[in-house]
């Protein structure tokens, strides 16, 4: 907890919250939500929070959602999306597993290199959207909707039970990492208005939470999307 607050104060970065039309109001059973790492950072920072796919997550600050959104698309901003699935896939035919669940390339992926991507069904249909990471240390990173985490779980472990019962050698683990997005990094030295994205097919590097240029022991996996 104190890393990663410690580097959105290092960094500089404001910490947006999640768009209005995505939550609903707190109830009486604001108790049994899920709270991320960050939970204690938004409320000391004026969070207001809500209730998202059985998670407390902040839907405003102190500014309003004018400011906030403009802020976001002329400079760069953080979120919290410690709520979403985030699955390592390991073993030796961890490519194969995934590949036979998404759409792309997946062995295509430089070490720590990330891509959008589709979970899909035997009939090609969209079923969620996901991000897949090669990391250097010899895992996919998978980070995928809140919303779906059930069946994006049972989709990935039903290919894993698949494969090991074919004698291939891949394995799943659901990891519980504090989790950081960056949005709008970079756009005006791209060139580019702020706000567009780039019109090359979406990737990503991943770092890890720390200071500038230094890696943090333990840190967390960072997807910047592009």
């Amino acid at each position: 907890m104190q890393r990663v607050v410690s580097v959105v104060a290092h960094l500089g970065f404001r910490l947006q919250a999640l768009p209005p039309a995505l939550c609903r109001p707190l109830s009486c059973a604001q108790d049994v939500l899920r709270r991320t790492p960050l939970y204690d950072f938004h409320l000391a920072h004026g969070g207001k929070m809500v209730a998202f796919a059985g998670w407390s997550l902040p839907v405003q600050y102190r500014d309003s959602h004018t400011d906030s959104h403009l802020h976001t698309r002329q400079h760069c901003s953080l979120f919290d999306v410690s709520h979403m699935l985030q699955t390592k896939i390991f073993g030796s035919d961890r490519v194969k597993l995934m590949e036979s669940l998404v759409v792309g390339d997946i062995a295509e992926l430089r070490p720590n290199q990330g891509t959008l991507s589709l979970f899909t069904n035997e009939a090609g249909g969209i079923l969620d959207d996901l991000i897949v990471t090669n990391t250097s240390e010899g895992h996919l990173y998978v980070v995928s909707n809140a919303g779906c985490w059930e069946k994006d779980l049972a989709l990935m472990q039903d290919k894993v039970r698949e494969l090991q019962n074919q004698g291939r050698d891949v394995g799943l683990e659901v990891l519980d990492n504090a989790l950081l997005a960056l949005q709008d990094l970079g756009a005006g030295s791209r060139g580019s208005s702020p706000g567009n994205s780039s019109s090359e097919k979406p990737r990503g590097e991943a770092g890890r939470a720390g200071s500038q240029g230094q890696s943090a022991p333990g840190g967390r996996p960072l997807p910047v999307r592009e």
